[in-house]
């Protein structure tokens, strides 16, 4: 597998309903400078995943950025995409990678350091901190946020490449990276703004300037 750059990941926003607003963010993302892009669908059903996923996948090729479908190991190998992000309550990681093979990228979110201890999150190829900080999505299935101590504390005995999402936005971005993270992640930080390129071009600016490239 070729080097991944994780250090600005737009994580799409599955509340936008609309596929013009939808793919003209992803669009304003791509544009701005996003390394790596994760599709995220909570609530839709699998043919309207799947049509998605295949504008994404064209898209995303368009600038040559990698393509990460969430949880869905189905949607992935439809559309062939580049890998897939799993949570711990999904596919076991081994049985993710035997299905999509070693070329692949596979990621796990983990909300503590017993989970970035485990064997799983020490395979994967890159590890999710989530939520770093407290956000504004409305889901009751966040964790308590780690905050910097706990991204220290994962960063001592996580080798591999560490993204951290949750509450992440451009006043925040350097800190996070100084203290041991390789990304960041971000949903509204982009998907909510006036501008997504421009912020998209902000975050990876302060991203640059921070070390990560």
């Amino acid at each position: 597998m070729s080097k991944v750059d994780y250090a600005l990941m737009y994580v799409t926003d599955d509340s936008i309903r609309d596929d013009n607003h939808f793919f003209a963010i992803l669009e304003g993302a791509l544009k701005g400078g996003a390394t790596i892009i994760q599709l995220r669908e909570k609530t839709s059903d699998t043919l309207a995943f799947y049509k998605r996923a295949l504008r994404c996948k064209e898209l995303c090729s368009n600038y040559e950025i990698p393509l990460l479908i969430n949880d869905r190991l189905d949607i992935a190998l439809a559309i062939d995409a580049d890998g897939v992000h799993i949570g711990q309550s999904d596919m076991p990681y081994e049985v993710a990678r035997r299905l999509l093979g070693n070329s692949k990228i596979i990621g796990l979110s983990v909300s503590n350091k017993e989970h970035a201890e485990q064997p799983n999150a020490q395979a994967a190829d890159y590890i999710g901190i989530s939520p770093i900080f407290s956000t504004n999505i409305k889901t009751t299935d966040l964790a308590k946020p780690l905050g910097i101590l706990g991204l220290k504390e994962i960063r001592q005995i996580y080798k591999k490449p560490i993204v951290c999402i949750g509450g992440i936005h451009k006043d925040n971005t350097q800190e996070i990276i100084a203290n041991g993270a390789d990304g960041i992640a971000v949903v509204s930080a982009i998907s909510k703004a006036d501008n997504p390129e421009e912020t998209s071009r902000e975050l990876k600016n302060i991203l640059c300037k921070t070390g990560t490239n």
